[in-house]
């Protein structure tokens, strides 16, 4: 059984992160594997599909997919560059930026996509019904609740750690 600790303690926040930081680990493994299953029949990878997907209402630019999605510039312009071989996207010139090309699906690439919709939309329901509507609404919530955190922390300069009184070797600064 976990030791109880003060709420609002340092290391209760730091048992909380943990414990945060290893569901959303363990989540995103389950959201990939799930993406594979459902990506598969449509000839598409989790990647594959990521990636087009963040361009299917417009045309997006890779750094822009890269922001979006949370994944490194390089990852995506590897996986963009396969989806234009395949005949799955294709690149167009970007009014903003005369070196940065847009990423757009082709009409195979949505159709790709589209073929995906079913298996979708069936895990889609058998989680409300397991989750239940207001309570996958809420899931949601926090996920992007969380996401701009992370983003606002990210983007400020990290502050001086908190000096902590010296203690004997094994003993955490705030018990």
């Amino acid at each position: 059984m976990p030791e109880s600790r003060p709420a609002g303690s340092t290391r209760a926040r730091q048992d909380l992160l943990s414990r945060t930081a290893l569901g959303v680990f363990r989540l995103n493994g389950q959201f990939l594997s799930v993406s594979e299953e459902l990506a598969r029949p449509a000839g598409l990878t989790a990647a594959w599909w990521q990636v087009l997907g963040a361009a299917l209402r417009e045309p997006q630019s890779v750094a822009g997919i890269a922001r979006t999605m949370g994944i490194t510039r390089q990852s995506v312009q590897r996986i963009a560059d396969l989806l234009v071989a395949k005949g799955l996207a294709e690149y167009t010139p970007n009014p903003a930026h005369r070196r940065a090309k847009l990423l757009r699906p082709t009409e195979e690439g949505h159709s790709a996509v589209a073929r995906i919709g079913p298996g979708h939309a069936s895990l889609a329901t058998r989680l409300a019904a397991e989750l239940g509507d207001t309570a996958f609404a809420e899931t949601v919530h926090v996920l992007e609740r969380l996401t701009r955190a992370l983003d606002t922390l990210s983007a400020s300069p990290d502050p001086a750690p908190p000096a902590f009184e010296a203690r004997g070797p094994g003993q955490s600064p705030d018990p």
